[in-house]
């Protein structure tokens, strides 16, 4: 069972860019010392502290930022959540991402996908509309320069020939990948491919995962890859002394991230044809969003005991692989809060959570 921190880089209104580069190192070097198995780092573009982003963040070179966390920390694993293919090279990514996972000796989980929005596709002047063909193919060329000793290819975005890209990865044949999804075509080609799975909460609701990963379990087993799938689920935890404080604490930082979700879903729908109905129906579905459908379908909040308790459920009746800590949605609870709540989670439910994955049958 994989324990894992979501660092999305906050940088928070009033915030000076070097104590924000200072938060997002010692986080994770605290991190591994309170026991999470690894910290994930989003991508995040043009998000200012005061704008209309989801989230207000310094992460737009997650790589960069993960070579300076390999170098303060010894056995955490570095993950990403995930780098945004299409908008970069294949073959300038595969040589950046062999060479850091070479620097941290084989401690990189490479979390891969192409994001909801359009905005950022914009600001690098790519079409969102080739998103999804960029990306495969994108794929395909990275994972070539890794597995080949010399590599050709042709294709309708990128085409190289007879290459020999250097270093190749300290994990062979390649870092562990994972794919992100939240539409059902994407949970399909994800299982098909054989690539384990990162899921979020953002378009999906906890309610929706059985049927989307049954999707993606279908598709796994037709395309006779063995086993059932790795799924990894990101998910927004705040543990505190009683349930009351859980609940009520984080309130006004929750509820104006989702507003922010349902305008950038606005946002895209009328800037976008490709995929608008289904960020419209999204959108629509955040307008009815009330905080009681937030504590049952989107977050876990509570005491350690209430934690425990849900979490373990998910797990046993997923069949989780692992969780993604998602520790302060919005960004609104305090570092004190924060950290209280994952000093307990990490004391008193992380333990009970292993040992519940280490019985499984699975």
């Amino acid at each position: 069972m994989h324990i894992g921190l979501m660092m999305d880089c906050d940088y928070r209104e009033g915030q000076s860019q070097r104590a924000a580069f200072e938060a997002v190192l010692r986080t994770a070097t605290e991190a591994e010392a309170s026991g999470f198995d690894g910290v994930w780092l989003a991508e995040r573009h043009f998000s200012p502290p005061g704008g209309t982003a989801l989230v207000s963040s310094i992460g737009s070179a997650p790589l960069l930022m993960a070579t300076a966390i390999a170098a303060r920390t010894s056995h955490l694993r570095i993950g990403t959540a995930v780098l945004l293919l299409p908008l970069g090279h294949p073959i300038r990514l595969a040589e950046e991402v062999a060479t850091l996972d070479n620097l941290c000796q084989g401690r990189l989980d490479l979390g891969i996908g192409r994001s909801s929005f359009p905005r950022v596709y914009q600001g690098y002047n790519i079409p969102y509309e080739e998103s999804r063909e960029r990306f495969w193919e994108f794929f395909e060329v990275m994972r070539g320069a890794w597995t080949q000793a010399r590599l050709s290819y042709t294709g309708t975005f990128y085409t190289c020939e007879d290459l020999e890209v250097l270093p190749k990865p300290a994990q062979q044949p390649h870092p562990p990948i994972y794919a992100a999804a939240s539409t059902p075509e994407t949970f399909a080609a994800i299982g098909t491919m054989g690539l384990p799975l990162l899921v979020a909460l953002i378009g999906t609701r906890l309610s929706e995962l059985d049927a989307v990963l049954t999707t993606y379990r279908t598709a796994w087993r037709q395309a006779g890859h063995p086993g059932v799938g790795s799924v990894h689920l990101r998910l927004p935890v705040y543990v505190a002394d009683t349930l009351t404080q859980a609940q009520e604490e984080p309130y006004s930082s929750v509820m104006p991230y989702y507003e922010r979700l349902r305008q950038g879903y606005i946002r895209s729908t009328q800037s976008q044809a490709f995929e608008s109905t289904v960020r419209s129906a999204r959108a629509t579905q955040l307008a009815a969003l009330t905080y009681a459908d937030v504590l049952q379908e989107r977050v876990v909040f509570g005491t350690a005991a209430h934690v425990t308790t849900r979490l373990q459920t998910l797990q046993q009746t997923l069949d989780l692989a692992g969780f993604i800590i998602e520790p302060n949605i919005g960004s609104g609870l305090t570092a004190a809060q924060v950290a209280h709540s994952l000093d307990v989670l990490m004391r008193d439910v992380a333990p009970v959570l292993r040992t519940t994955a280490s019985l499984s049958p699975s």
